[in-house]
């Protein structure tokens, strides 16, 4: 491994590098600032963060403070950033890092003046659509729950104060004849007065509310270990448990997908459960459509080609649709997270000016409708646009035609993010916002915590003030739901161990087909750097990607990422300190040397690449428990191209190079 270097608090960087022709700093602000997230990383903020004020005592000639970057939580000055927890910003960088995959920069100014949106042509794979399915159960699965939870407690009568009170005003509202009003002018103080909505809907723990009853319930996870995850699971960090829930739900419909496939039926239940053959054959989930296939084929159906012509139709079919549907999945998200944000906006962006704009524009000319239009006119509306949308389709497509005609970017003007909610973010766009404040003031934001540096989560109840809990329920009953059940006295050493012997047989063939696997794996990878010296570029790109077992855990940054270039060892440096930032890589032998410079003014696009093909990967992680060290490839205003493999800390390099240089990115 190179040397570590740390990041230094004055002075210039010791290295020779080539000169770079390109103009000032790394983040431009002002009336220069290509997009309002530049604008508000260059601004003097209120609210200021341990490196906001390191940003006030830098000049442009002093490189980066190093705030904590191998540290482990405790050790990190908080707040680092103003108005905001650590917890809840390396919640938003941990998430940030899951979703973006591929950035170019992008010479058109971008809509809602925010960049870092998808692109149109973004293209469909597999792990974009998982992104998106997580932030959609994150947001808006999440967000619907707890609204349910609130309808439950409220229909149930258990918090007997709060529900007469809503009672009492709806049914004289009902009365009058001014229920919409009501309703309307409910939703105007919720949104322009925030403390409003913790008095009218008290906040309790998800995992604690039945969806059913409205009253306490034991949560899902046997332990309140989280407060805003639907199982009340244990986490390390703020967020972590809404995250695994995420990728449990994605997983769990991709195991039902496959089992649907695979044919798994009660009709194809042997008597003989346990028996060896049954024990001893692989789940045939496993094989997709393939073991669809091969259930047909022993039904006696025929599965070729030339007789199923329905096949290939069918599927080409699915393929082409899943790109528009993982469209609308991220778009319900990012909408979703704009009016989260709008509600309960996050410095540095305005907190007032987002509520009074939807208030104003929205909900105030609604309140003055609602009282003057009474049911019978806003029935026969309703029915009037219904039927006029149904059978006016050779008049909608005449107008379409004549505006794309006249006025070829008619839809920007009716794209939301351009009018109601032009400015405000996405939690991505927020994020890359606090990475560019961070830039701006030479204190890069720390990562968050890896698993070497963080203890894994405690089985235990959160902390919990029972004056806090807003549900009826007594003392006992709260005691007996946040914590943990304790094993059973009776469960004798027999029962315990029954599981496991019943597996036993399975046990020992998959140890087996892993042992045997791991062997052909070391033997292939024994093997790559012989093929790289030859001159193999794809084992040249493999170098690395599997550290050994007893290898340390990666320590660098934020100034030094260690990495491989035609698969040699050496290091990147991201150098701030010069007349333009850029990237210099040195190889490990001749440090002192630059091999090439990449002023990142000049990056056009940014791209994390997997150090394995996912096939590799997946058997790799199974074989050998072990992770895989992914890539990443750079590409300059001229098209060349930069391929670093071995990068251990891939995500953190991206951050900081799309947090740099003054690129309206794109998301691919």
């Amino acid at each position: 491994m190179p040397a570590k270097h740390t990041a230094q608090t004055n002075g210039t960087s010791n290295l020779d590098h080539p000169p770079v022709h390109e103009s000032s700093g790394s983040v431009p602000g002002g009336d220069s600032a290509p997009t309002e997230s530049y604008v508000l990383a260059t601004a003097d903020h209120e609210e200021k963060g341990i490196s906001q004020l390191h940003g006030q005592q830098t000049s442009d000639a002093v490189e980066v403070k190093d705030l904590g970057w191998n540290e482990p939580p405790e050790n990190v000055p908080a707040p680092l950033m103003g108005g905001l927890s650590n917890e809840e910003l390396w919640m938003l960088v941990r998430r940030f890092n899951k979703q973006m995959y591929h950035v170019k920069a992008t010479p058109n100014p971008p809509p809602g003046d925010l960049d870092l949106n998808v692109a149109a042509e973004d293209e469909f794979s597999p792990d974009k659509l998982r992104s998106n399915v997580e932030r959609l159960y994150m947001t808006v699965i999440v967000g619907m729950a707890g609204f349910a939870k609130h309808i439950a407690r409220l229909r149930s009568w258990a918090e007997t104060k709060r529900t007469a009170a809503f009672c009492s005003a709806y049914f004289v509202a009902w009365a009058l004849d001014f229920l919409m009003p009501l309703i309307i002018s409910t939703l105007i103080v919720l949104v322009v007065y925030p403390r409003s909505r913790d008095i009218l809907f008290p906040p309790a723990p998800l995992a604690l509310v039945d969806a059913s009853t409205g009253g306490i319930k034991k949560p899902a996870a046997g332990v309140l270990g989280s407060y805003g995850s639907l199982t009340g699971a244990p986490e390390k960090h703020h967020g972590e448990a809404v995250e695994q829930e995420a990728h449990n739900f994605v997983s769990s419909f991709g195991a039902i997908a496959l089992s649907s496939a695979a044919g798994k039926h009660p009709d194809n239940q042997t008597h003989q459960e346990n028996s060896k053959a049954e024990n001893s054959v692989p789940d045939p989930t496993e094989f997709a459509m393939k073991a669809a296939d091969a259930k047909d084929s022993a039904g006696g159906g025929d599965t070729s080609i030339k007789q199923d012509t329905a096949k290939e139709p069918v599927e080409k079919a699915m393929w082409e649709k899943a790109r528009p549907v993982m469209h609308i999945i991220g778009d319900v998200a990012d909408t979703w997270e704009r009016f989260a944000n709008a509600l309960s906006p996050t410095s540095p962006f305005p907190k007032d000016c987002p509520k009074i704009k939807l208030a104003s524009a929205v909900l105030v000319p609604l309140l003055v409708v609602s009282i003057f239009v009474n049911a019978y006119m806003a029935t026969k509306g309703t029915t009037f646009f219904i039927g006029a949308g149904f059978f006016g389709d050779p008049l909608i497509s005449r107008g379409l035609a004549w505006m794309n005609a006249n006025v070829p970017n008619w839809q920007e003007y009716l794209d939301i993010r351009n009018s109601l909610l032009k400015s405000i973010p996405t939690n991505a766009q927020l994020t890359i916002t606090l990475l560019r404040i961070g830039e701006t003031s030479k204190a890069p934001i720390p990562p968050p915590p890896s698993e070497f540096v963080s203890a894994p989560p405690i089985h235990a109840a959160k902390p919990l003030d029972s004056d806090e809990i807003t549900l009826e329920a007594s003392q006992s009953e709260i005691e007996d739901a946040i914590h943990p059940d304790s094993p059973q006295a009776g469960a004798t050493v027999e029962e315990e161990s029954r599981p496991e012997q019943k597996g036993s047989k399975t046990k020992k063939l998959l140890s087996f087909f892993k042992g045997t696997t791991k062997t052909g794996v070391n033997t292939a990878l024994s093997v790559d750097p012989i093929k790289a010296s030859a001159g193999s570029k794809a084992a040249q790109n493999r170098l690395g990607a599997i550290p050994p077992a007893s290898a340390e855990p990666p320590s660098s940054g934020p100034v030094v990422f260690p990495c491989r270039y035609h698969g040699k060892k050496g290091v990147l440096y991201i150098i701030t300190s010069a007349a333009s930032p850029c990237v210099s890589f040195s190889y490990e032998k001749h440090q002192d040397k630059p091999e090439f410079v990449i002023a990142i003014p000049e990056i056009r696009e940014i791209k994390k690449v997997g150090g394995l093909g996912w096939k590799s990967k997946l058997i790799v992680g199974w074989s050998m428990d072990r992770n895989v060290v992914d890539a990443i490839e750079i590409v300059d205003k001229d098209g060349k191209e930069w391929l670093f493999t071995a990068v251990h800390l891939r995500d953190e390099l991206f951050n900081r190079l799309v947090a740099m240089g003054g690129q309206k990115w794109e998301s691919w």
